[in-house]
């Protein structure tokens, strides 16, 4: 019945393209059900299985990347040794699948993840157009990548999501997260929201560069599907808006008026269409936790024995209410009609 329900749903189409940009790599957690009880780095109670299960975590990327390109070291290593513009949704599909690996895994796919990633960034090491040295696996580097995406989840969370966190809880994201980041070299890790995000506004290494202006070129117009994206730059201005304004500056960004109005239609329009993420279901169904109040998971996992448990466990989807259909008329192609520019 679920599956006839999100063949007549006119945002099935919108759910259907929005999860296909992250299929371009293997499903990292395909076996987790093989690691029954194993809560992995954070397990059913934490901060992270929250943050990372909601939709806003797309704008959440979109940030990361952009904030990530203004370190000319950092920006170079992609620039250099990444195939982001021959394939742009590979580069991404493989790193969603990095941090639904770990985030949602059970420890042994937690540590293949990492392994992985670690393998890749033996390569990544030259000099900048400054003339600096730089490493992939170095601490320096490391810290600036994942205090980016760190900020970056929960800002986006804070801004986008269902419900602010307390500040107590968003504080315990960053510590959790911070166990991750030393698994990577990375040495700089702030514990608290407030510090990470002073660490990141007030990083004395940044600086523009001609990795950051062609990565910025890129972010603002991906060579995406026709149909997602007036979405995205939805999604892409919601997430400039929400840059500290000195490495705004410096990126050549700016907020649009209704920017972040229009990235929380948009997200609201997403998460009812395609729920919570299918691998916090998937990690709370290998604990044997209950799910949370509020949380709707709409479609399965690609993982094995995944589809029937979430058959006899998942609720069918609920009407829409009146509110959405006044604050989010949708066009054809999903994209809330007051949003587009």
């Amino acid at each position: 019945m679920m599956r006839l329900l999100d063949r007549v749903n006119p945002r099935s189409a919108m759910a259907d393209s929005t999860a296909g940009l992250f299929a371009h790599a293997a499903y990292p957690l395909e076996h987790s059900l093989s690691y029954p009880g194993d809560p992995g780095l954070f397990g059913p109670d934490s901060a992270s299985w929250e943050v990372l299960g909601d939709v806003a975590s797309f704008i959440g990327g979109i940030r990361a990347l952009l904030i990530q390109a203004a370190h000319p070291e950092v920006v170079a290593g992609v620039s250099d040794h990444s195939s982001y513009e021959a394939d742009p949704l590979g580069r991404l599909s493989r790193t969603s699948a990095y941090v639904t690996a770990t985030g949602y895994g059970a420890m042994p796919e937690v540590e293949q993840a990492l392994a992985l990633v670690r393998r890749a960034h033996v390569p990544v090491k030259g000099t900048s157009h400054r003339g600096q040295r730089y490493s992939a696996n170095g601490s320096a580097f490391a810290s600036w990548v994942h205090n980016v995406l760190i900020d970056s989840f929960l800002t986006t969370h804070q801004t986008f999501g269902p419900t602010a966190l307390p500040k107590a809880r968003a504080n315990s994201f960053v510590d959790e997260q911070a166990q991750l980041g030393a698994m990577l070299s990375a040495r700089d890790l702030p514990r608290t929201q407030d510090s990470l995000a002073d660490w990141i506004a007030s990083h004395p290494d940044l600086a523009p560069s001609p990795g950051m202006e062609a990565t910025v070129r890129f972010l603002k117009n991906p060579p995406l599907p026709l149909g997602i994206r007036q979405g995205y730059r939805v999604l892409f201005q919601a997430a400039a808006a929400t840059v500290p304004p000195r490495i705004a500056d410096m990126l050549g960004v700016r907020e649009y008026p209704g920017a972040v109005a229009g990235g929380k239609a948009m997200v609201t329009t997403l998460r009812w269409s395609m729920g919570s993420s299918p691998s916090w279901w998937l990690a709370l169904e290998r604990v044997g936790a209950p799910f949370p109040d509020g949380v709707r998971f709409r479609r399965p996992p690609a993982a094995v024995g995944a589809a029937e448990r979430f058959e006899a466990s998942a609720t069918p989807p609920d009407d829409v209410p009146q509110s959405m259909h006044e604050t989010l008329k949708t066009g054809t192609d999903g994209v809330p009609v007051s949003v587009r520019r």
